[in-house]
């Protein structure tokens, strides 16, 4: 017995000593410059030096439209999408537990009974009687992580298990801007809608003049029509405005989990958004994109699985025990007697196994680089839309700016253009001109200003708000 627990010793000693020899290499997250990525190259106009930015406002301060807000919480709560994110973190969760357990050894118990009849003209049937045996007994095997194999397992599930929750993250943030794009748009129809409703008030009376003025003999019948043809437009315009606004509903309930619905909103001039537009510096999208936190954990994973393929090229040691009792009486089962006990250390090694083990990591290798590209292409990506949505608001701004002014000068060319004709001064030609320019113009005006909303809505979502 001496002898024995020596030997074990010694296999022990010997295992910890490999394993300090030989360990996995460690991830350190890659920086910028590594990925061949420059930050002063990033395209993000009237960037801010300061570390303060738009991702840290919770979507509470940046949306004060207590509709959307109350909209925001029950797709948070209801959303599919949210939903399905949160199973998938919960079976990621379940694989990084089994990872964590890969250090404890395996144990299992049996208890048998066995009944054997020997044939009379077999070789044991000189022994004449059958044989009962009777065991209960416990098997328990180890294997000693020498190479890292099973600490890059485990590593590797908790990055997959982050790359989840980073995930859901995303699908929150997404979700979020999804929700305040579609209740923006619809209150920018509902604008439309009531500018073409008033428009087409305003065209029917004007074609009740048209008519009074040609039986004066001050229009002709070519003027009453061209009345009627812009009445027959805006009822038309206003057949697609409404079309979209039920679409948009349907939209928006979809979004919220709920059954295609009419849906409750605010009106488009209650908006306003005070919240600096703030970006901060182009390395916090490395913390601040859940998109971006998700393509790094998924490198980090590969990364870990290419230690495990690694490690499989070397031995595999392993420490295996079996004991209980045995007897061929069942009476005497529990008599010291019974009682056996086996130890096997093993060491396995690998040499022909069909390419098997090479081709394995070989795979590893090329899933690793995939997954860095990625990392960069999302960070490339990231970049981007930060300097899209910035460019688009600033230009949504002067749009709206010009808009108004646009707007402002038909809409006293139509006051003018009416007065004009009153005195018979202009043609009935030039006030259907002048008033066909004001409603493109005061659509066109609503639409910039939805824009811009839709701007502030992207830039949040491109820096990586919402989910905090």
């Amino acid at each position: 017995m001496k002898n024995t627990i020596i030997k074990f010793s010694s296999v022990i000693a010997l295992m910890l000593t490999l394993q300090s020899c030989f360990v996995a290499k460690e991830y350190t997250q890659p920086e910028l410059t590594e990925l061949n990525i420059d930050e002063a190259k990033f395209r993000t106009d009237q960037i801010s030096e300061d570390s303060l930015t738009l991702a840290d406002v919770s979507w509470k301060t940046l949306f004060t439209d207590p509709v959307l807000t109350q909209y925001i919480e029950k797709g948070l709560e209801n959303n599919i999408d949210i939903r399905v994110a949160l199973q998938q973190i919960i079976a990621s969760e379940a694989y990084f537990k089994q990872g964590k357990a890969g250090y404890y050894p395996t144990l299992g118990a049996n208890a048998s009974y066995m009944h054997q009849e020997p044939s009379e003209n077999g070789q044991f049937g000189a022994l004449g009687s059958s044989l009962d045996q009777y065991e209960l007994s416990g098997a328990l095997s180890w294997e000693a992580d020498v190479w890292g194999k099973i600490r890059s397992n485990k590593r590797a599930f908790q990055a997959r298990y982050l790359q989840t929750v980073a995930a859901h993250k995303a699908v929150k943030t997404r979700l979020i801007a999804n929700i305040a794009s579609v209740y923006y748009q619809l209150l920018s129809v509902d604008e439309q809608i009531k500018i073409t409703e008033q428009t087409i008030i305003t065209r029917e009376n004007g074609l009740e003049t048209s008519r009074a003025l040609k039986e004066a003999g001050n229009v002709t019948e070519v003027g009453v029509k061209q009345t009627e043809a812009q009445l027959y437009t805006a009822q038309a315009i206003l057949v697609d405005l409404k079309q979209q606004s039920h679409i948009l509903e349907n939209t928006l309930a979809i979004l919220l989990g709920e059954m295609p619905q009419e849906m409750e909103r605010s009106t488009l001039a209650e908006q306003e958004i005070t919240t600096d537009l703030t970006l901060g510096v182009p390395s916090q999208l490395l913390s601040n994109r859940p998109d971006v936190v998700a393509a790094e954990f998924n490198l980090r994973n590969a990364f870990e699985l290419t230690n495990v393929a690694r490690s499989n090229f070397y031995p595999s040691l392993t420490l295996s025990a079996n004991a209980g009792l045995q007897s061929l009486d069942i009476d005497n089962l529990f008599n010291a007697n019974s009682l056996f006990a086996n130890i096997i250390g093993g060491v396995a090694q690998p040499i022909l196994n069909g390419r098997k083990i090479k081709t394995q990591y070989e795979v590893s290798q090329a899933q690793q680089e995939q997954a860095r590209l990625n990392f960069v292409q999302s960070l490339l990506v990231a970049s981007k839309e930060v300097s899209d949505a910035m460019y688009a608001y600033n230009s949504a701004t002067e749009r709206i700016e010009i808009k108004q002014k646009e707007f402002d000068a038909y809409e006293v060319a139509t006051t003018y253009s009416e007065e004009l004709l009153n005195n018979g001064l202009a043609n009935y030609l030039e006030v259907l001109r002048a008033e066909e320019n004001a409603l493109n113009s005061s659509l066109g005006l609503v639409n910039a200003k939805n824009s811009q909303l839709q701007a502030i809505i992207d830039l949040y979502q491109a820096l990586g708000g919402g989910w905090k």
